[in-house]
């Protein structure tokens, strides 16, 4: 276990990797990194889980190679909640919740992701039709993974 990366060297690896990309809104993308991890630990999720949230977006988004996340010192159930939460090109959102659901540890990663995603101060600094399409697209994959409206 001691030969498995921290948390701290995940995050500055995660940091790294998304240097320069911004979100929707234009801020830099390590924000919504720190946040998805933040959320998983106040949701009571676990060093692995929290990793999988610095790591989560690294594959979709190219920033990391799936090679890389298959090579690096972390942990199995890391690694496949990371591949779980990995959208794929032409997937139906059917599809990509049920991998969420059926990978243990993914589902609080997804949570907190959409949570943040759907944090209003977020979605309102974007135009109309985008946050609509945003909001529906949040909502609706909410109600596959099964979570209650919560706080969005």
């Amino acid at each position: 276990m001691t030969d498995e990366l921290t948390l701290a060297e995940v995050e500055a690896l995660a940091r790294a990797a998304h240097e320069g990309q911004t979100d929707k809104a234009g801020r830099p993308y390590a924000e919504h990194l720190r946040a998805v991890a933040e959320g998983v630990r106040t949701r009571g999720g676990d060093d692995e889980q929290i990793a999988a949230a610095w790591l989560h977006d690294s594959v979709e988004d190219d920033a990391l190679s799936a090679l890389w996340l298959d090579q690096a010192a972390l942990s199995r159930r890391t690694k496949d909640i990371v591949l779980a939460v990995t959208k794929r090109v032409g997937e139906p959102p059917e599809v990509y919740a049920r991998r969420i659901l059926e990978t243990p540890g993914a589902l609080l990663v997804k949570e907190a992701d959409l949570a943040h995603n759907a944090d209003p101060a977020r979605l309102a600094v974007l135009d109309e039709v985008t946050r609509k399409r945003l909001t529906e697209k949040y909502a609706g994959m909410r109600t596959l993974l099964g979570l209650s409206r919560g706080s969005d």
